[in-house]
């Protein structure tokens, strides 16, 4: 199930990509693609699909990414980043901190011969983020863009106990049957808005932010990535005059 989940994943980003590259050559052909852009609105809002991929603990998250922004020069803009996601992943004892290690190993001793420790874990994530954003506009039919990542990522975590053992381990990190985190996260993102019009476009943009996630238990943060794909509705008056 892993390995085809592996091949899932691989074969949504070649999608992915795929769709990018229909966009992108439909604008190419276009006489004004090298043009300077001579309307840019004041507003945009953004809603698509996005993933976030935490490779660290092996955790792969579909969701939606949603973006507000308001542009007082052609150059840049300040706005407001939310996305949320879901997935799975397998908690290991590797992954967890020396302490914790510690307090489970006389129950792993008491467990029966070659067995190993993995729960099965559902995870629900949440990302906030708010600064500003600079764009490149010397293409008519496309605009580029480049941003810091600063923001709070909020997750909720809800393991699966299969056994006894587990069961146990599970009461013991999370005794309400689930557990909770917030963290600061930094980093950096940025991509294309390739125009259609005025006032609509597909946007693409990933961002690679670094995090640590329940650090109480969790012995190590993670770099994780965001793959984000949908429309640009850009709306307001023009403010390259």
């Amino acid at each position: 199930m892993h390995y085809l989940r592996k091949v899932s994943q691989a074969s949504m980003s070649k999608t992915l990509a795929t769709l990018v590259l229909a966009a992108a050559a439909l604008l190419l052909p276009s006489p004004k693609l090298f043009g300077q852009q001579t309307y840019v609105s004041r507003f945009d809002t953004y809603v698509g699909y996005a993933f976030l991929d935490s490779p660290h603990v092996s955790l792969f998250e579909n969701g939606m990414h949603f973006q507000f922004g308001v542009r007082p020069k052609t150059w840049y803009s300040l706005g407001f980043d939310y996305s949320v996601a879901m997935g799975n992943l397998t908690l290991t004892p590797n992954l967890l901190t020396n302490s914790v290690q510690q307090q489970l190993a006389p129950l792993l001793a008491m467990a029966p011969a070659g067995y190993q420790l993995a729960v099965s874990t559902h995870s629900h994530t949440q990302t906030f983020a708010a600064g500003p954003q600079l764009a490149y506009r010397h293409f008519a039919k496309v605009t580029l863009f480049f941003r810091p990542d600063l923001g709070a990522m909020y997750e909720r975590a809800t393991p699966h106990a299969t056994d006894e053992i587990s069961t146990l381990a599970v009461r013991g990190l999370a005794p309400a049957g689930y557990k909770t985190s917030w963290t600061p996260f930094g980093g950096f993102g940025g991509g294309a808005d390739l125009l259609f019009s005025k006032h609509f476009a597909l946007r693409v943009q990933a961002d690679l932010v670094y995090d640590h996630l329940f650090s109480d238990i969790l012995r190590d943060g993670r770099l994780t990535t965001r793959f984000s794909i949908g429309p640009c509705f850009n709306f307001g008056g023009n403010i390259a005059k």
